[in-house]
């Protein structure tokens, strides 16, 4: 008899490869030497996703980057050849806080897209890359200011590292420095959110409301405030980013659950 072990973490209390070690011990415990045990942790794009590609076989591949508040973390991705996985979480998620203390409207995620620079850098030519676990509401646009993305206010005058708080003073962005390597790649998201093919249409992202909704609830214990500041922000800011057409810039962008 064989038994897999493939369990996702028990946010919280343990990463998925120690939940598979602990479930791997009990079974073994239980079955003896009748069975073969084979422990895969799993990941949904959030926490242990760079871990789950290690078990896999991927190599390990260290990054210092900036975490959520601009302190600089020790970070990584995973490869294997032209293949990379990029973990948000592990750069700016909410674990990488200082103190565990929430900042959703300041915290930024310029360190992810630092992480995703260095991949590509390093060869990388497809990305899987997961979104899950952040602790901004940033929009993405510090991801994308690290990836050469000029983000720019209502007088064409570049803003500075943005997070949450700064999203109403963006109006546009200045393509013209992206990282040449994305438009050669495959960039894949991971998430347990959203699935499909993601066009960024002007409709589709105006009913995302699930961006409003299900992350910010984590990150603002003060659902009022999050409704009243963030949401709203997050939706004008899909909309700006399909208004500016930045899915065209990527050679193949896709979200898979």
């Amino acid at each position: 008899m064989r038994i897999v072990v493939a369990p996702d973490k028990f946010k919280g209390s343990l990463p998925a490869m120690e939940v598979a070690a602990a479930l791997a011990a009990g079974l073994r415990a239980s079955v003896g030497s009748g069975a073969e045990l084979v422990t895969l942790p799993v990941a949904d794009g959030g926490e242990g996703t760079v871990d789950a590609a290690v078990a896999a076989g991927f190599e390990r591949v260290p990054v210092t980057a900036a975490g959520p508040t601009g302190d600089p973390v020790r970070a990584c991705y995973a490869r294997r050849g032209e293949v990379a996985v990029v973990e948000l979480a592990g750069v700016c998620g909410l674990a990488r806080l200082p103190g565990g203390r929430r900042q959703p409207l300041t915290a930024s995620s310029f360190g992810a897209g630092e992480v995703l620079r260095a991949a590509l850098e390093a060869g990388a030519r497809r990305i899987v890359f997961g979104v899950g676990g952040s602790a901004s509401t940033d929009g993405g646009a510090g991801l994308l200011q690290a990836l050469g993305v000029v983000v720019l206010d209502g007088r064409s005058e570049a803003l500075g590292r943005v997070g949450g708080a700064v999203l109403g003073r963006v109006a546009s962005l200045d393509l013209g420095g992206l990282h040449p390597a994305l438009r050669s790649c495959s960039l894949t998201l991971a998430t347990d959110v959203v699935a499909g093919r993601c066009t960024l249409t002007e409709a589709q992202l105006a009913a995302a409301g699930i961006a409003a909704a299900y992350p910010l609830s984590d990150l603002e214990p003060d659902p009022e405030r999050c409704r009243a500041e963030a949401g709203p922000l997050l939706r004008r800011t899909g909309q700006m980013i399909a208004r500016d057409r930045l899915a065209e810039v990527v050679s193949k962008l896709w979200i898979r659950i």
